[in-house]
Parts: structure tokens; sequence; C-alpha cells
């Protein structure tokens, strides 16, 4: 028994060291990962904004918190583990799957475009639900199930840089970026759907404070519209991109080598220019994705138009 615990101390000790010896792998894989997922992360800080429309400024920020523990849960408890295995005993598995999901981010962004083209609009669907309780409910759920699509993207791009690397490492910084991107992207989103109550404040504070107070309350609105018109074009840039790269590892690399080329030669060396035109380009891609599955949906028995 005693030779039996000095084993087992002896195997947490080189546990110990080996992650010890890990972090610097972790941390350095962490932020190449996470640049990796800039696309899924703006996307995900413009669209949950949306959530909180409508509800009392006092539950704002418990909503917030309420989506934001949700997220935290679908990308450590449920996307971690199940990624982990994937990539030990599936991979071939993670790019069909991260296609999925670009595929239904392109379908979510173009049925938003053709909600507004019908003249629907969020803030009347939400009206109209006189049940405070049940109005909250609907809404983190919404904001949930849409973050978990977006938490699978993060994780499942993240793991992709992490090809070859000891599963110790994978699940650091999986679980690195999982919650550095949680805290960051909600983070901001508080702060976002609480700036007219700083602005209002700040109005009332007098002095120069005052004037900056009313301008920032004024541009709210603003602000939120434009927030939604972002969000929406994310989840065509994201989705339209993860399905161009997907085709590519298939085998069909023509889209990517054609807008790859037509950035190229549009931007002439300028390297912002460039990246515009290869965001239109899978912003485009999405588009017509997306608008096809949602023409289907909308083709079913029994759909009324």
């Amino acid at each position: 028994m005693p030779g039996g615990l000095v084993a087992l101390l002896d195997d947490i000790a080189a546990l110990a060291r080996l992650a010890a010896a890990s972090v610097d792998d972790v941390a350095a894989a962490a932020g190449k990962a996470g640049t990796k997922t800039l696309g899924v992360v703006i996307d995900d800080a413009a669209v949950t904004p949306g959530y909180v429309v409508g509800l009392s400024p006092a539950r704002e920020l418990p909503i917030i918190w309420k989506i934001t523990l949700g997220s935290l849960r679908n990308k450590l408890l449920f996307i971690l583990p199940v990624a982990l295995l994937l990539s030990a005993f599936a991979p071939w598995a993670l790019t069909p799957i991260l296609m999925l999901g670009g595929l239904y981010l392109s379908f979510e962004g173009a049925e938003k475009i053709l909600k507004a083209v019908q003249g629907k609009h969020v803030i009347a669907e939400v009206a109209a639900i006189g049940d405070l309780a049940a109005l909250e409910a609907r809404q983190v759920g919404g904001a949930i199930r849409t973050d978990l699509i977006l938490s699978a993207e993060i994780m499942v791009i993240t793991l992709n840089e992490l090809t070859g690397s000891p599963l110790l490492t994978q699940a650091g910084v999986l679980a690195l970026v999982g919650a550095a991107v949680t805290i960051g992207v909600y983070g901001v989103v508080g702060l976002i759907v609480k700036m007219d109550d700083i602005g209002l404040h700040l109005a009332r504070s007098g002095g120069a404070a005052a004037g900056f107070g009313r301008g920032l309350v004024a541009a709210m609105p603003v602000l939120l519209q434009a927030l939604s018109a972002i969000g929406t074009g994310a989840m065509l840039w994201v989705g339209g991109g993860i399905l161009i790269h997907g085709f590519a590892q298939f085998g069909f690399a023509a889209p990517e080598h054609v807008i790859h080329d037509l950035a190229i030669g549009v931007g002439r060396g300028v390297g912002v220019v460039e990246w515009a035109v290869g965001a239109l380009g899978g912003a485009l891609v999405g588009l017509a994705a997306g608008a096809t599955v949602a023409g289907l949906l909308h083709l079913k028995p029994g759909e009324k138009h």
C-alpha cells in the first residue's frame, strides 16, 4: 500500500510538472488560436445586445449574466469535452461540423435580411409578448441557443490550430480561449446595454460631462441599429468564410482562390482593402448559402408566406 501511494504521488508530481511546462505553450497557442476566432467574436458581440430589447433596464445586467453563465456552460461543460473526443478519435469530423455551423450562421443572417425586407422587426415581435417572465425566458433561451453555435465555432476553430498538440495543451487552450472570449464579449455587451444609463447619469451631473452624457443617450439608438447591421453582416461573413475554407479542404478550392485573387487585385497591397474585399466575398457566399436554406425551409408544406 505505501508503495502504491508513493507511485501515485510520483504520478501526480509528474502531471504537475507537465502542466507547469505546458503553461507557456498553452498561453502562446491560446493567443494564436484566439486571433483566428475574431470574426465569430465580433459576431457574438454584435448580436447579443438585441436580446435585451424590450426588457426592463433593471433586468438588463441580470439577463446578460444569465447568458454569460449559459455561454460558459456551453463551452466548458458540453463543447470542450466533445471537441477533445472528436480530436482524439474522429478528427475528420471537425471540418464538417464547422461547416454545418457556418451554414447555420449564414441562414441566420439571410433570415434577418429577409425579415427586414418583409418589414418584420424584432422590436414588434417582442412588444407582442405581454408576460415579462415569458419574454425574459424567450430572450435568454434564444441567446444561449445562438451562443451554442457561435461557441462551437470558436472552440472548433481553436482546436484546428492545435493539431498535433498534447491533449493537456489542447484542453488548457480550449478552456482559456473559451473563458476569455466569454468574459470579454459579455463584458463589452453589458457595457453597451448600460451606456444609455451611464449617459443619463452624466447628463444629470452638470458641466462638460452633461453634454457628453446627452450625446451618449442620443447616440444609443443609432449604435444599436448599427450593431444589428454589423451582427447580420458578421454572420454572413463568418458563415461564408467557414464554408469557403471547408470546401477548399475537401478539394473544391475555386471559390477561395477566386476571392483571394480578386482581393489581391483590387487591394493592390493595401491590407485593409484586401481584407474588405475578402470579407465581402465571404459574405456573398454566406448570403447565397443562407438564402438557399431559408428558401427551402419556407417551401415546406403548410408553411405560410
